[in-house]
């Protein structure tokens, strides 16, 4: 056998045993989180298994290198570039590091967790589905899905109405004409929540879990606003939820004579 044949040979041998450890491990990553998450419950747990994978595969790539030709050359050829080429690396690469840093800090801090109703400051509303090493993944109606970058939702306002609490939840407005019965309109809003068979109690009182309050917020420009908290188990489906508290309300202000205003001009001719 030649020189060059049994280099070749070795050299694929190192490929192929390099890629088999790599898989090995990561799966035995993937199962060990699998393991850990059946037990407990948590962003940072998925967060986590994503940052060992990372850290699998760029060692195990750094490790094959070195087989090659010296761990000494391979961090030479890493390191020894020119400085143009090594600014341009460390430009282009700003943007993940923030979304790792970001997504660290997510992950440690917890402003949201897997399955909490959010309101972004951008207006995006939905679930938090998942998060990996550069986003967040919100569910919002149906099918959608929103990629947010994690350095961009770390300097967000968050809106969450799930924050530390068993149940889900989100805000329920509903506006009244003037000179309605606002007491009443409370009264049969609150009713008609409780009815719901997808609402639950899950305001925190001294007596207990209870349902939210509708409170009076505003006098707005043809309307008068009534706002409440619904809560919901997290088996539900919040647009299956606020769909049937939405028709429940209707149905009875309409019962009750309660007027559900419209905006409308009145335009006088001369």
């Amino acid at each position: 056998m030649s020189e060059g044949l049994r280099r070749a040979l070795i050299g694929a041998g190192i490929v192929v045993g390099s890629l088999a450890v790599i898989w090995a491990l990561l799966r035995v990553n993937r199962l060990t989180f699998r393991r850990i998450q059946r037990k407990h419950t948590g962003l940072h747990l998925r967060f986590f298994e994503r940052a060992v994978s990372l850290v699998i595969l760029v060692g195990g790539v750094i490790l094959a290198l070195s087989l090659f030709g010296g761990f000494d050359s391979v961090w030479k050829t890493v390191l020894g570039g020119t400085a143009i080429v090594s600014a341009v690396l460390v430009f282009a690469a700003q943007d993940v590091l923030k979304d790792i840093l970001a997504g660290l800090m997510i992950s440690v801090y917890k402003p949201f967790e897997i399955g909490n109703r959010v309101e972004l400051e951008d207006g995006t509303k939905g679930i938090i589905q998942d998060i990996n090493m550069r986003h967040v993944v919100v569910q919002g109606l149906d099918t959608q899905r929103f990629i947010i970058p994690n350095s961009k939702l770390n300097a967000m306002r968050v809106r969450n109405f799930s924050y530390q609490a068993e149940t889900r939840a989100f805000q329920a407005d509903f506006r009244i004409a003037y000179g309605s019965n606002v007491e009443r309109a409370m009264d049969v809003i609150r009713e008609a929540v409780m009815d719901s068979p997808y609402s639950v109690p899950g305001k925190q009182t001294e007596q207990g879990a209870a349902y939210a309050d509708v409170y009076f917020l505003a006098y707005e420009e043809s309307s008068l606003l009534l706002s409440t908290t619904v809560y919901y188990n997290a088996g539900a489906s919040t647009e299956q939820v606020t769909s049937d508290v939405n028709l429940r309300v209707s149905h009875a202000l309409e019962d009750n004579g309660i007027e559900v205003p419209f905006p409308y001009i009145n335009v006088v001719q001369k």
